[in-house]
């Protein structure tokens, strides 16, 4: 994508284009889970998905990763549980997913009132005056790699998104997690 910056490795430069791509649907957004296959396997295995898929030739011919957009996640279950149902075919090198969450800053943490079931808790950090929303992506490559991306709605242009690998390593357990048997 155009705006995407160049970032170091392929996993980094998917997880940005990931990134960019969701925040141009705007935010309020339902989780969305990609796949990621590499883009010259993808070239020569399926030539007419990669030129509707914008990756001519002339595209980057390093090794690169292509995200590919899955079906909606359903609404009503956990999404732990939702990805604890997936299993990728040998052509998926890794997954995406990015994610709206309500955060607070480690201030505010001490004050979390203790025994509150989970939905009171979420409306409590909804009520918080200091939670901010913040949007997670976060990719795995089945050899391990992890990449995330995280921006918050009140700083929300490209040069403001944070990534690194420990980001969310509790969502990069769940997605490396996909690609156990």
């Amino acid at each position: 994508m155009s705006n995407t910056p160049m970032a170091a490795s392929p996993l980094t430069r998917a997880v940005l284009e990931i990134d960019e791509y969701v925040s141009g649907l705007g935010w309020d957004q339902p989780a969305r889970l990609f796949a990621l296959v590499d883009t010259a396997r993808l070239r020569a295995e399926q030539p007419s998905l990669a030129d509707r898929l914008g990756l001519g030739e002339e595209q980057e011919t390093t090794t690169g990763l292509t995200p590919i957009e899955q079906d909606e996640i359903p609404t009503g279950k956990p999404l732990d549980e939702f990805l604890a149902t997936i299993a990728w075919p040998d052509a998926v090198v890794g997954c995406g997913l990015s994610v709206e969450r309500l955060m607070l800053p480690p201030s505010a943490e001490a004050s979390v009132p203790e025994g509150m079931s989970e939905q009171k808790l979420a409306q409590w950090v909804a009520d918080h005056p200091k939670r901010q929303e913040v949007r997670m992506t976060v990719a795995v490559l089945r050899g391990g790699d992890r990449e995330s991306a995280l921006r918050l709605r009140e700083k929300d242009a490209p040069t403001e998104v944070l990534t690194g690998s420990d980001l969310v390593p509790g969502l990069a357990q769940a997605l490396a997690a996909t690609f156990e048997e």
